[in-house]
């Protein structure tokens, strides 16, 4: 018997339970079923009673027999199924709303259940909606392991006999095999001994044994320690060694040249002095481009903090040295909004800047392709249009990728592709990444913060406001508006919903258009559906101050540059994440006048929800924001990490295991300093030859 046997073959499963395991949960294999961790367990000491329950009991262990077992249809094939559950100190309503079928069935009188959940109160009375409940029977059939692991499972496994009590009885056989006597079977150690012992840790077995079934509160968290560093210090191995050998093996192009594109911008161009953190980040990567190694930086700095400006600075180095460079953007006005940025610092400046987008004529794109390709245009900017096939550099050097988040892997490595030698690579994000996401992430990047605002920027400042004080709020913007500045009102929506209590784009144009009336106030409304001449002409009129409100959706998350709007208004704000609030706040803030963010919302807020304002109200550091992002959402939904697979971590925590994201990083760093192809760590070489087609998020090759 061994980790890769099918599942099927496992005493208790057989080819039908087989079929639903792998569709369900995606177990195939005996090693998957191992891996199939608890995500809780019953600790018999300590359930509770009704009576004892409270507001802020997130989850309770109860003990009881039920009756008055109810069914309500609700709609076209669908009901709703209630049930009370009595422990001798008081009443708690279950409540099913799919598979009520299946558990009308198994539910019997006079039988005492185990009932675990999230209990919250309805109409006055507790209730717990889609409760685990196992015959109290279980907890007995598992005595000897005083905390029973519950695990997660569907209705469709619960209907098959696949329960949390039937996963944890075949995950019992599995382990039972382990302890045989002369058993060849065993889960193999995967780091070396001298880790081991230096950090404490329990073996490998010991510890996947150990994890299903503890002998105490003390043993779980020694197992979880184990693999909670072992997931760790494989991440951190992947992403370190990739950077090691792009270091050692990429050839760079040499930029030793610093020549009249860098020296007349930065003596006669540059708007304003430059921040000492913009200085240092310039600096960093002016040594990455002379030291002969390809660069592939990641450069973090909150909105308004001046990354575009390094990021041209570094581009004329580029043209200082024979190269073209191109910068891409996620959105045809971000892409937009470079351009003319870029063409307004150059001015007077022998340098051709051309702009690549979808929208553009066949014609344009034909002649900007073309002239691209004989080595006339100096810098390109656009969209996805840049890795088109038919793009072709004459001699590409250097490339800028705006919010890089926005891009995929394989569309990022594109650009690598067009230029013999790798042309040195900088991704700019303005969604700055939680110091313990960043250094779990980006082992294989160099990164470079601006922590610094230019001189002149006042902080935004926020408020928090409900309805009744909407009348309020429109007075404040009249006294804004009739100062001379402008506004912008931000829905997340264009359309109504009958599923969400939003107000819709359109319904707020006709609000906002009331209480501002034409001809003295002029709206216009801007949102993804329009074409991009209809975007670019209302842009335009705001812009140029023709408008003095913008209601939009979150099309001008990025790319809206006018330095005169000075409110920022988010309607139903509680439906935006922290960091979408964060970028929608860096629209204003950009010229002298002091700004202002209005957070719109209804009057009843989740914990998340009034978590997400309070932090917005509290504070425009974007690091700030950052983190307490991590701590509300956790990383899978963070930068699009869910959808990349980077952080598929079963046990660890980004955020509240810093102090192992440290110590596993500090190690692989130590063991590639002194062992860089690791021949002293076999297991480590293995792991390394099994991963190495896997594509890193954070790499842009």
């Amino acid at each position: 018997m061994t980790l890769t046997d099918d599942i099927a073959y496992l005493k208790g499963v057989g080819p039908q339970r087989a079929k639903i395991l792998a569709s369900e949960a995606d177990i195939h294999t005996l090693g998957d079923l191992l891996d199939y961790l608890p995500f809780r367990y019953v600790d018999r000491s300590v359930i509770a009673t009704v009576s004892s329950i409270r507001e802020d009991d997130n989850f309770v262990v109860l003990k009881g027999m039920v009756s008055n077992m109810q069914t309500v249809a609700t709609g076209k094939h669908r009901e709703r199924l209630t049930v009370d559950l009595f422990d001798g100190s008081g009443y708690i309503q279950l409540v099913w709303f799919a598979g009520t079928k299946w558990v009308r069935e198994r539910l019997k009188p006079n039988v005492e259940y185990l009932v675990m959940g999230h209990p919250t109160v309805f109409n006055g009375l507790w209730q717990i909606s889609h409760p685990e409940i196992e015959p109290y029977s279980y907890i007995d059939e598992g005595a000897r392991h005083p905390l029973m692991p519950v695990y997660s499972t569907t209705e469709k496994m619960k209907q098959n006999g696949l329960g949390t009590k039937a996963i944890a009885r075949l995950t019992d056989t599995l382990i039972s095999q382990f302890s045989t006597p002369n058993s060849s079977f065993s889960i193999p150690e995967n780091l070396p001994q001298e880790i081991l012992e230096r950090f404490r840790l329990m073996g490998r077995q010991q510890a996947m044994t150990t994890i299903h079934y503890p002998d105490s509160r003390e043993q779980l968290d020694q197992a979880r320690t184990r693999l909670k560093f072992e997931e760790l210090f494989f991440l951190q191995l992947d992403y370190q060694y990739a950077r090691q050998q792009r270091v050692t093996r990429s050839e760079g192009r040499l930029f030793t040249h610093v020549g009249d594109h860098f020296n007349r911008f930065y003596k006669e161009k540059i708007p304003f002095p430059l921040t000492g953190a913009q200085k240092r980040v310039i600096k960093e990567m002016r040594e990455d481009m002379r030291s002969g190694r390809q660069m592939n930086r990641l450069l973090q700095g909150d909105v308004g903090s001046g990354k575009t400006l390094v990021a041209l600075m570094c581009m004329l180095l580029a043209l200082d040295n024979n190269c073209q460079t191109c910068l891409m953007a996620p959105t045809e006005i971000l892409a937009t909004q470079h351009y003319q940025t870029f063409l307004r610092m150059l001015d007077g400046l022998d340098i051709r800047v051309e702009l690549l987008i979808g929208s553009l004529k066949a014609s344009e794109k034909k002649r900007i392709k073309r002239q691209l390709a004989e080595g006339e245009i100096q810098i390109l900017i656009g969209t996805h249009a840049l890795i088109e096939d038919d793009v072709v550099f004459r001699d590409l050097g250097f490339v800028v990728i705006d919010e890089q988040h926005r891009f995929g892997v394989e569309q990022r490595s594109k650009l690598w592709n067009k230029s013999a030698i790798p042309p040195h690579i900088l991704v700019m994000t303005a969604t700055p990444i939680p110091r313990t996401l960043a250094m779990t992430l980006y082992g294989d990047l160099d990164c470079s913060v601006i922590d610094e605002l230019p001189p002149g920027r006042h902080p935004v400042r926020t408020y928090h406001r409900t309805e009744p004080r909407r009348p309020l709020v429109f007075s404040f913007l009249k006294k804004q508006i009739d100062a001379g500045r402008q506004v912008y009102f931000v829905y997340p929506l264009v359309h109504e919903s009958e599923k969400l209590d939003l107000r819709d784009l359109y319904a707020g144009f006709d609000m906002v258009s009331s209480y501002f009336p034409r001809p003295d106030y002029q709206v216009s409304i801007v949102h993804g559906q329009l074409t991009p001449e209809e975007k670019a002409f209302e842009m335009d009129r705001f812009k140029r101050g023709i408008t003095h409100i913008m209601v939009a959706t979150t099309v001008i998350e990025v790319g809206v540059d006018v330095p005169n709007a000075t409110v920022m208004v988010i309607e139903n704000a509680e439906r935006f994440g922290l960091s979408q609030l964060h970028q929608l706040r860096g629209r204003v803030g950009r010229g002298a006048d002091q700004s202002y963010c209005i957070l719109m919302t209804k009057d009843t807020l989740s914990y998340t929800s009034q978590e997400r304002i309070r932090t917005m109200c509290s504070t425009t550091d974007g690091f700030e924001i950052a983190e307490a992002d991590l701590r509300l959402r956790g990383p899978g939904d963070i930068q699009g990490l869910q959808q990349s697979g980077a952080l598929d971590l079963r046990v660890a925590s980004i955020v509240d295991d810093e102090p192992l994201v440290r110590a596993t990083r500090d190690t692989v760093h130590d063991l590639l300093a002194s062992d860089p192809t690791l021949a002293r760590y076999p297991l480590l070489q293995q792991h390394i030859a099994h991963s190495k087609n896997k594509m890193l998020w954070g790499k842009i090759s």
